[in-house]
């Protein structure tokens, strides 16, 4: 990382996608530590409960989320937040080539569930990538971005490892803008999917993470900040595509590294 960039973190200050969720940690300074923690012992049920959220989210939806951003064969990828490699096995069947696909997580064990046979993954954060300036040409990230600490700081370091017309790509469940929406996804992924998790995870905090899940979505910041925020990050042409079904509640934050 740059002088100028480490110098920017401290000038700029910390942007949170949300305020701490004391109900599950204590401090800001807490979360990393606890959704590492979280996603660890959930590992081995989060593919098989996600097919139970997905509302047709699934590998249809991403690969057609990544083309939509731009994604072609050839390119080399740096999925962020990569887990159990959702996203990274999409990129993979568009670019062609598995050993041109970086996955990054900060937890160990979502990335021993993953599975994908060539492509590279390294255990790490999205505001500190351990990936070199200008070395892939597409950026995605699937879900993670309520997750991390600092949207700006990860935002910065995307455009750090981006190419010249590098393209990013983030994929996020946005809260519904109707009372009614709001209420049925909340009853869904607090109540129903905690209550089937318990039934078909081994881990007993596979329905915590679920109720945390919708928690994290209910507070995070709404689409025009994350816009706002790419673009202070130095992309152009930043812009979200809703997917209207199911109550247009899957964004897709696009945008590009200028020359």
């Amino acid at each position: 990382m740059s002088i100028d960039t480490q110098r920017a973190r401290r000038d700029e200050g910390v942007h949170a996608p949300h305020a701490p969720l004391t109900q599950y940690y204590a401090a800001e300074a807490d979360r990393a530590g606890f959704v590492r923690a979280l996603f660890d012992r959930t590992a081995g049920d989060y593919d098989r409960v996600e097919r139970l959220l997905a509302f047709g989210s699934g590998a249809w939806y991403r690969r057609q989320a990544l083309l939509r951003a731009g994604l072609a064969p050839g390119m080399r990828v740096l999925d962020v937040g990569v887990g159990t490699g959702m996203v990274a096995r999409e990129a993979v069947q568009i670019v062609g080539d598995a050993s041109a696909v970086i996955g990054v997580d900060p937890s160990p064990g979502m990335m021993a569930n993953a599975h994908l046979p060539g492509v590279t993954l390294l255990e790490g954060r999205a505001e500190a990538l351990p990936v070199p300036d200008a070395s892939v040409d597409f950026v995605s990230m699937g879900y993670a971005l309520r997750h991390i600490g600092d949207l700006s700081a990860a935002f910065r370091e995307f455009r750090r490892v981006l190419k010249p017309n590098g393209r990013v790509c983030v994929l996020e469940i946005t809260r519904p803008q109707g009372r009614f929406g709001r209420a049925a996804l909340r009853c869904y992924m607090r109540g129903v999917v905690p209550a089937l998790a318990r039934l078909v995870g081994a881990s007993g905090d596979t329905a915590k993470l679920w109720r945390y899940y919708w928690d994290t979505i209910d507070a995070c910041e709404p689409p025009q900040r994350v816009l706002a925020t790419l673009a202070a990050a130095g992309f152009s042409g930043v812009r979200r595509h809703i997917d209207a079904k199911p109550l247009g509640i899957f964004s897709e934050y696009q945008g590009s590294r200028p020359e």
